[in-house]
């Protein structure tokens, strides 16, 4: 504590989905950054606010159910409370379940004597009956002990009020004699005292307060339900971003390669080389327009959509159902919500992989996240389902297509599990490891917040990635497009190489180069294929699906070709942004050589099978 500035670091601690970061974010709003504790691959959130002529340093520390550590997020939170860098604590707790939330509390209380309990979710606790007495809670703790509901900012002011009037006390509460308690018996004794506490100073009006939770659970968790309503609910996801990314998608397309235009047009005007305007333009621009129009509607929808999920509280519903799957595999069910996450970014699905506890299973999932196509790649599949498998127009033409891209992306959920069972038993071989998953209560979204939280924390984070990734690889084939050697283009002779393996997997050469030079970014590897059967100097803007269709049949195009595509888009190596993910994650070159070389691998020989038997 800085006694003339009167600044304090206040550690902000709780289980996990108790609305931790929803008190976060309402105390300190936009004065917040995020980064990461020395030496471990967990995030952390700092974030300002005053209060009555104090500033407060708000940590939002990684949820954990106990300082006892057991993952990653755990060790850093226990870390950070016993580092003494904290001046007091505010401990979140569920009103809802109050008891399994005093575990850590009572644990923290230990710690940092300065410690508020703010007991969350009233609202909600009131709906299901449930009463907490925040003096007799107080009494029996020890510590302040304030209501609120973060999500419509109630009782947020008494809780500063709190913060302010315990900081700025010379003493430190009285911890009780029985927090003091070490060695084998701790657990027992705190579960114990936490029971007991809870008993008395929660008042519950009803038998069954979790009744609308446990019929939900009844339809969700079922096995002869759970897993049919999770493909529903995909499939519509799946279908409502296919459908609405198209209009949006060519308008943007439309709006920035006119704009590209006219920047040509100006830069001819004040005498710019040819060449220039071709880096420029023609290479890093045009590049720069296709990523942000190819992949900013279908994220603009899925991301939101995926938010609402998370937000209702079904996805570790998810899994729980696909547990035993991952089980028989050798991995761990949290992998699920992994490969979710991968279908926005690979990259947002690997740094998810940090909540799996064991290093051998976060591994496996790292490894296989590139096996759910990305947003980068829905446009590729959809495309080419669309011109060689779904013919129909309309409302039944779409639904085909939703649900080809679903059955794209099962296949993907299988081979995922046919490769982490693989691992499983060869170079990451071991025992699948338990775990504890706590099913939060389902909650109504809040549609405004998980629209700002999905655009700006996911959206637009991800795009800026993708076309920081983009600009080299634009400069990159304008240069390969428009230098020739011996009588040919750079882009034409590495074509003619690889041609030779592109028929024995049932592409082509163009194809195959397409997929290299559109390592940074998988949104570019349709349009470099045009460019190159074309013989364009830069990237071409793709028309309708009936003249692209066209164009790809006259340039030796079968079904055949159209299923080994998907199956290689499906199939193939990470994006840059994606491997420089796993080479921090890792911390290791030899796993993010693998996480390249293994999908890679796996591609390929699907292309080649299905091209020896289609013969």
């Amino acid at each position: 504590m800085n006694e003339e500035k009167k600044e304090f670091t206040i550690a902000l601690a709780g289980n996990p989905n108790v609305g931790k970061s929803t008190v976060f974010n309402a105390l300190t709003g936009l004065k917040q950054h995020t980064g990461n504790w020395a030496g471990k691959t967990v995030s952390c959130a700092e974030g300002k606010f005053e209060y009555e002529g104090l500033t407060f340093t708000l940590a939002d520390i990684p949820g954990a159910y106990s300082l006892r550590a057991a993952s990653a997020e755990e060790e850093a939170a226990r870390q950070f409370i016993i580092s003494g860098k904290a001046d007091g604590a505010v401990v979140v707790c569920d009103g809802t379940c109050i008891e399994r939330n005093l575990y850590l509390a009572l644990q923290i209380i230990e710690a940092v004597p300065k410690t508020v309990i703010c007991v969350n979710l009233i609202d909600e606790a009131e709906k299901k009956g449930i009463t907490v007495n925040a003096e007799r809670l107080s009494e029996l703790t020890g510590v302040p002990v304030v209501l609120t509901s973060a999500r419509s900012s109630k009782g947020l002011d008494e809780l500063c009020s709190v913060l302010k009037e315990l900081m700025t006390a010379e003493k430190s509460p009285e911890t009780p004699e029985a927090y003091s308690e070490t060695g084998d018996e701790q657990i027992d004794i705190i579960s114990e005292k936490a029971a007991e506490i809870a008993r008395e100073a929660v008042v519950c009006r009803t038998s069954e307060p979790h009744k609308f939770d446990r019929r939900l659970d009844k339809i969700f968790l079922k096995p002869l339900t759970g897993i049919p309503v999770m493909l529903l609910l995909f499939g519509v996801v799946m279908w409502i971003t296919a459908v609405g990314a198209n209009y949006p998608s060519e308008l943007l397309s439309k709006g920035l390669f006119a704009l590209g235009d006219m920047m040509s047009e100006g830069l001819f005007s004040v005498g710019a080389p040819e060449w220039l305007e071709g880096v420029l333009i023609q290479g890093v621009y045009k590049v720069l327009a296709w990523v942000v129009s190819v992949m900013l509607p279908p994220m603009a929808i899925f991301f939101p959509l995926f938010t609402l999920l998370e937000d209702f509280g079904y996805l570790p519903r998810i899994a729980f159902n696909l547990d035993r799957c991952f089980k028989c595999s050798g991995a761990c069910g949290k992998q699920s919500i992994t490969m979710i996450m991968g279908l926005g970014c690979n990259a947002c699905g690997v740094t998810g992989c940090r909540v799996i506890d064991s290093p051998r299973e976060r591994l496996i999932a790292v490894l296989t996240n590139v096996f759910m196509p990305c947003n980068g790649r829905f446009p590729t599949i959809i495309a080419i389902i669309s011109m060689f498998f779904v013919t129909l127009k309309g409302f039944w033409g779409s639904a085909l297509s939703g649900a080809a891209l679903l059955g794209t992306i099962v296949f993907g959920v299988l081979m995922t599990l046919l490769v982490s069972f693989v691992l499983s038993k060869t170079v990451l071989r071991g025992t699948p490891s338990s775990y504890t998953l706590e099913l939060p209560p389902y909650r109504k979204p809040q549609i405004g917040k998980v629209l700002i939280r999905s655009l700006l924390d996911r959206t637009i984070f991800v795009l800026g990635r993708a076309c920081t990734a983009a600009i080299p690889c634009g400069l990159l084939i304008w240069l390969a497009a428009n230098i020739h050697i011996g009588g040919e283009t750079v882009l034409s002779a590495i074509s003619g190489f690889f041609d030779p393996l592109g028929q024995l997997v049932g592409l082509d050469g163009v194809i195959i180069m397409a997929f290299i030079f559109g390592f940074p970014a998988n949104e570019i590897v349709v349009p470099i294929i045009l460019m190159a059967y074309l013989s364009q100097g830069s990237l071409v803007e793709m028309g309708d699906t009936a003249s692209l269709r066209e164009l790809l049949t006259a340039n030796g195009w079968t079904v055949k070709t159209a299923v080994c595509m998907v199956i290689m888009t499906l199939c193939h190596f990470p994006c840059a942004t994606t491997c420089l993910t796993i080479k921090k994650e890792t911390g290791s070159l030899k796993w993010t050589l693998l996480s390249i070389a293994l999908p890679t691998a796996v591609g390929l020989l699907l292309c080649m099978a299905v091209n020896l038997i289609w013969r």
